[in-house]
């Protein structure tokens, strides 16, 4: 009995062993994606609230401003206005100051003039673009003048191309340690048994016969380290969206499932190659290279 049990502990460690160091880095990996996930929302949230704003002159009448909306909305780049009239400026304004600064009472009339605020969809929200959009509202009579943002926009940009960049590094990073990390963990579970591998390559068995079930028990493996790397992942996602809203509008559901789905795939494919080259390693070697 005692024998036995010697000869089954180790192999169930093992296992054990492979199957936590593999959810461990599906677990990085899923993190490192819901957090691209978010970036990305984040980011089209941004540009589509990127535009100009357009300043009318004194004096302009309802038909020169539904004239300036219809050009506008008749353009593909234009994703929404909305038109703001003298009285609601300055009520934002006193809003902004406080009462005690009676802007209506101090010049005796509304210095404010009626405005459009212009938004542009995700994919004109360049810089040029937008100039390119605003040029020809700058050039009508009823136009006093085009707000342009141009540092904000590019900053913006900047920002958000450094973010992304910076988030597919650490992605391929991750996927590169993780390959090696699980490799060399599914080659530790095939050296404990590279007797056995031996003995039956000595009674006849072919490298396909010996390889299946290494290879079954790889995507076995692979597959309940995701499962249980996606419970974390689903975990922390619940968690974060009891505790702060914003979350479930940068990361959703079906978002989140996409992704430990991911997670599960990923773990199989990588505990599958894994083990492929550790069998096809161990399959080559002699009796007496198996003590080296």
């Amino acid at each position: 009995m005692a024998k036995k049990r010697f000869q089954h502990i180790p192999l169930f460690s093992t296992r054990a062993t492979a199957v936590v160091s593999v959810a461990l880095v599906l677990l990085i990996l899923g993190i490192a994606a819901l957090v691209g996930v978010a970036t990305h929302t984040l980011s089209r949230t941004v540009r589509d609230n990127m535009g100009f704003v357009v300043i009318f002159n004194e004096g302009v009448t309802a038909g020169d401003i539904a004239r300036v909306v219809d050009m506008l909305k008749a353009d593909d780049a234009v994703s929404s206005t909305e038109y703001s009239s003298a009285d609601d400026i300055l009520a934002r304004w006193q809003d902004m100051v406080g009462e005690d600064e009676d802007i209506l009472r101090l010049a005796g009339v509304n210095p404010f003039t009626p405005e459009l605020q212009v938004t542009v969809s995700e994919r004109y929200s360049s810089n040029d673009s937008i100039m390119s959009l605003a040029a020809p509202v700058m050039l009508m009579p009823q136009v006093y003048d085009v707000k342009i943002n141009n540092e904000l926009i590019d900053s913006v940009n900047s920002t958000l191309r450094s973010v992304s960049l910076t988030l597919v590094g650490i992605a391929i990073a991750l996927l590169v340690v993780s390959f090696v990390l699980i490799s060399n963990t599914v080659r530790l579970a095939v050296y404990s048994r590279r007797f056995l591998i031996n003995t039956m390559q000595l009674v006849g068995a072919t490298a396909g016969f010996i390889r299946r079930p290494f290879l079954a028990e790889s995507l076995v493996n692979g597959a309940v380290a995701g499962v249980f790397a996606s419970v974390c992942v689903g975990l922390m996602l619940w968690l974060g969206h009891r505790l702060d809203s914003t979350v479930g509008t940068l990361v959703d559901w079906p978002e989140c499932i996409i992704v430990m789905a991911g997670m599960i795939v990923t773990g199989m494919l990588i505990c599958l190659v894994g083990a492929l080259f550790a069998c096809n390693r161990y399959l080559a070697l002699s009796y007496d290279e198996l003590y080296k």
